[in-house]
């Protein structure tokens, strides 16, 4: 399993109207992409309390086959040809685990890095994390939790999808407008 993000930051005065029009139209069409596990479409808003408009799309693969047919696809040129070629930040997937609410639509998505301190085994930090990651899947309201490793960075990221707004988790939060998911179930096995 691979996990992906790229962000589009937006100009402040920025109709994000916009891309909610553009995912409504364009979602869909990664509804049954090979290898991808899951697309959550993800937004901030400056008027919701971020710091900036943005879109920031996270990805689960199920291999790497799924992701580079999509960065060398025809979709992902479209997004480049509107908005400029972003950086894409991707990890190594290390669990993905469902949530009391797996049947349920997000509503909202959670990101959290913790940086990997030095002196204490790899090994250990990674079994804290997946510990972490199964209590935090284990919340009411979760509909599923990933995580993955930056070993460029020595970085550990947390990704959960709620089924509400509130969550009680520390992150980046942003607004789902959609979820593809073709191959979720894949993720988890």
């Amino acid at each position: 399993m691979q996990a992906m993000q790229y962000e589009i930051t937006l100009p402040a005065d920025y109709d994000m109207e916009i891309i909610r029009k553009r995912v409504s139209n364009m979602g869909p069409v990664l509804d049954d992409f090979p290898g991808l596990g899951l697309k959550a479409y993800l937004i901030r808003e400056r008027e919701e309390g971020s710091p900036v408009n943005q879109y920031a799309p996270f990805y689960l693969w199920t291999a790497s086959e799924g992701m580079n047919a999509f960065l060398l696809g025809p979709a992902f040129d479209g997004l480049v040809g509107d908005f400029g070629r972003p950086v894409v930040r991707y990890w190594s997937g290390l669990l993905h685990t469902e949530g009391p609410a797996q049947a349920s639509t997000p509503r909202t998505a959670v990101r959290r890095s913790q940086r990997l301190p030095e002196g204490t085994p790899l090994a250990t930090l990674a079994d804290t994390a997946v510990r972490e990651t199964e209590r935090l899947a284990g919340l009411d309201g979760v509909v599923c939790a990933a995580l993955a490793l930056d070993p460029r960075r020595w970085e550990l990221v947390h990704f959960t999808l709620w089924e509400h707004d509130s969550p009680a988790e520390e992150g980046e939060r942003y607004q789902v407008l959609h979820l593809s998911q073709p191959q979720r179930a894949e993720l988890s096995a």
